[in-house]
């Protein structure tokens, strides 16, 4: 790694794996963290001259996991599920307070809400870029299906209830999220009421009709133009495979066809490291059990490690 970051003490890597999968409804997702591990990740950042600090161990949150977690409305397992994100803003934190880059893999992207919130507790001036088909800002109110990785950044925002579960959210994120520091990548299916929110609160999103209008490189500018155009302030990447298309990564929970193809893919993580400005990032969604085949899974393990690499300066040249 010969690229400076101006806010990085070490040139470590602290991973955080997050085998979660209560914010949505299929298993396996909690199997993701495992499999990258298990794919060579830490050797892979290891060679690309990073420290990687990692404990060895796959938290699953069972002991935080409520005897009854009922429905909040159509939310489905809330309180579980904000339990996990608080303890997500934790590890977050801690690794940022130590001077390392924070690399979350999960396990669904409810978690998310707290991979963001920690990075804005310790870098308040961050922006956050989510790539992602889907928008993830459905209000607990909103959201059709109740499930909560729909919802993160509803709550990251401020633009829904605060139910059961999620009360820590008023007393740690200071500042919450500005809707003028997030902007998306990749969005290809986006619900009605996501798409009222984005109009309502100005949030910058690129759908895949942008990449096809001007091209991955010219979007990733615009994006950055909008929420860090001095660029001088932290990023937080968060990454979920779904953003490509499902003949690249098949192995995912929500597969939306007409996503970002693999370069298009790994030129966001590419550019976003020659910023030289992020902080944190994190990788989501991969599910192991939603590969009919071997080479499926083995499609997405590898893709999924690959953007990693790329998210920390492993370049074609």
């Amino acid at each position: 790694m010969s690229l400076h970051n101006k806010f990085l003490k070490n040139n470590t890597i602290g991973i955080i794996p997050v085998a979660f999968n209560a914010g949505q409804p299929k298993k396996g997702v909690e199997k993701g963290p495992k499999q990258l591990l298990d794919g060579g990740l830490v050797p892979q950042l290891e060679k690309l001259g990073w420290k990687v600090d990692f404990d060895g161990k796959i938290h699953d949150f069972e002991e935080i996991r409520p005897q009854s977690d009922p429905d909040d409305g159509v939310a489905k397992n809330p309180r579980f599920v904000g339990r996990v994100a608080e303890e997500v803003n934790k590890r977050v934190v801690a690794e940022l307070k130590k001077g390392n880059v924070a690399l979350t893999l999960g396990g669904d992207h409810s978690i998310g809400l707290g991979t963001t919130t920690g990075t804005l507790e310790v870098f308040p001036e961050a922006c956050v870029i989510w790539v992602d088909a889907h928008a993830d800002i459905n209000g607990v109110d909103d959201t059709e299906s109740g499930n909560l990785h729909g919802c993160p950044l509803s709550w990251a925002v401020g633009v829904s209830r605060i139910v059961e579960g999620f009360q820590w959210i008023a007393n740690v994120q200071q500042p919450r999220l500005k809707p003028s520091r997030l902007v998306y990548i990749g969005l290809r299916d986006v619900d009605d009421a996501e798409k009222r929110i984005l109009k309502e609160h100005n949030i910058k999103a690129f759908s895949m009709y942008h990449v096809d209008k001007y091209g991955i490189g010219r979007v990733v500018e615009m994006a950055l133009d909008h929420v860090n155009p001095d660029r001088n302030r932290p990023i937080h990447l968060s990454y979920d495979v779904d953003a490509l298309d499902p003949s690249v990564v098949p192995a995912t929970g929500t597969p939306v066809r007409g996503g970002l193809t693999f370069r298009e893919g790994h030129y966001i993580c590419e550019a976003l490291y020659e910023t030289g400005l992020v902080v944190a990032m994190d990788c989501v969604e991969v599910n192991p059990d939603l590969s009919t085949k071997k080479e499926d899974l083995d499609l997405t393990i590898r893709t999924g490690m690959s953007l990693i690499r790329a998210a920390f300066g492993e370049s074609l040249l």
